[in-house]
C-alpha cells in the first residue's frame, strides 16, 4: 500500500464552477459550504459556482473559496473511500487547508482567517508599489544573489516561492523586482515574466498583514496537528507538542518564502510514496512531477476522479 500525502493548492488554482459537482453529489459537502457561507456572511458557494470572475479573483474571496473546495474534496475522499492522508502540506494558502484536514484548525475558523488574511494582504501595500515575477532556469542561490544586488535600503526584492525544478518567484518593491528581472535576463535566465498579481505576496512588504494576522490567530483555538503537516516556512513538520508553533509559522509565512521544493522533498523523506493534489487545479501536480518524479501522483477535485484515486491509493508500491 502507498503511504499517501495530500497537498493543497494556493491562489491561482481557482476557476468558476469549482466545487459544484461535489456539492451536487454529496449532502455533507452542501453542509460544509453552508457553514462557510454562515462564517463569512455571504455566499462563497455561489461565488465558486457562478462567479463573477472579477469577484472570485479578489484575494479576500479567492482564499476562502479555494479552502472550502479543497476541504470538501478531502472530506469526500475520507467518506467515500475511507482515505486519510498519512502526511500533508499546502502551497501558501493551502497550508491552512492542510491544518484543517490535520484537525489543527476548525474549518469555520480557518474560513474566517483566510478571508481576513486575504484582506490584510491586499491592504498592506498601495496598488502599484509592489510587483512579482517568475524566473525559470536559475538556481535559488543565483536568484538570492541577484535579489540582494537589486535591493537597496528602501527597496527590496526577495524569493517569494521556491517552486522547484528551477522555477522561482520573486516579490517586493516594484523597482527592485524590475532590476532583478533585468539582471536575470542578462544572466541568460530561460524565462522572466512579470506576474499579474494585486500585491507583492511573501515579501517583507507583507509585514503589516502578518502583524494583523497574528492578532486574529491569537483569538482562534489551535490544536497540535493529528498528522504531520510540513510547513512552507522551513519545510519541516509542525512540532507535535507546541500549539503556538502553528500560529508562529502561519504568521511568518505571510512575509516569508514558500519553500515548496523543500516541502515535497520532506514529504518524500518522511515516507510518502503517493502524493495527491486535493482541490481545484493541477498546478501542484506539475511541480511535484518535476521535484519527485518517482512518486505516484494524482489529483482529486470532483466525483469523476474518485475511481482513479481509489486505484492509486490501493496499488502496491514498486
Amino acid at each position: 500500500m502507498h503511504k499517501v500525502a495530500f497537498v493543497f493548492p494556493g491562489q491561482g488554482s481557482q476557476h468558476i464552477g469549482m466545487g459544484r459537482a461535489l456539492c451536487e453529489s454529496y449532502p455533507y459537502v452542501r453542509e460544509l459550504f453552508a457553514k462557510a457561507d454562515a462564517a463569512l456572511g455571504y455566499s462563497i458557494a455561489k461565488l465558486c459556482f457562478d462567479g463573477p470572475d472579477t469577484e472570485l479573483v479578489r484575494t479576500e474571496n479567492t482564499q476562502p473559496a479555494l479552502l472550502s473546495c479543497a476541504v470538501a474534496a478531502a472530506e469526500v475522499l475520507k467518506r467515500e473511500l475511507g482515505l486519510l492522508p498519512s502526511l500533508t502540506a499546502g502551497h501558501s494558502l493551502g497550508e491552512y487547508t492542510a491544518l484543517v484536514v490535520a484537525e489543527s484548525l476548525d474549518f469555520t475558523d480557518a474560513v474566517r482567517l483566510v478571508h481576513l488574511r486575504g484582506r490584510f494582504m491586499q491592504a498592506a501595500v498601495p496598488e502599484g508599489l509592489g510587483a512579482m515575477a517568475a524566473l525559470v532556469g536559475l538556481t535559488s542561490g543565483d536568484v538570492t544573489a541577484l535579489c540582494a544586488e537589486s535591493s537597496t535600503a528602501s527597496e527590496k526584492a526577495q524569493i517569494a516561492n521556491d517552486n522547484g525544478a528551477g522555477q522561482l518567484v520573486i516579490s517586493g518593491h516594484k523597482p527592485a523586482v524590475e532590476r532583478a528581472m533585468a539582471l536575470a535576463k542578462a544572466k541568460g535566465c530561460k524565462l522572466v515574466k512579470a506576474l499579474p498579481v494585486s500585491a507583492p505576496f511573501h515579501s517583507t512588504l507583507m509585514e503589516p498583514a502578518a502583524a494583523q494576522l497574528a492578532a486574529e490567530l491569537a483569538r482562534v483555538a489551535v490544536s497540535v496537528p493529528r498528522i504531520p503537516v510540513v510547513a512552507n516556512i522551513d519545510a519541516e513538520p509542525y512540532p507535535q507538542a507546541d500549539r503556538d508553533a502553528v500560529r508562529d509559522r502561519l504568521v511568518r509565512q505571510v512575509s516569508g518564502t514558500v519553500r515548496w521544493e523543500g516541502c515535497v522533498q520532506r514529504l518524500v523523506s518522511l515516507g510518502a510514496t503517493a502524493i495527491i493534489e486535493v482541490g481545484p487545479g493541477k498546478v501542484l501536480q506539475g511541480l511535484v512531477k518535476r521535484i519527485a518524479p518517482t512518486v505516484a501522483l494524482g489529483g482529486f477535485a470532483d466525483p469523476s476522479g474518485l475511481a482513479a484515486i481509489a486505484a492509486l491509493s490501493s496499488s502496491s508500491t514498486h
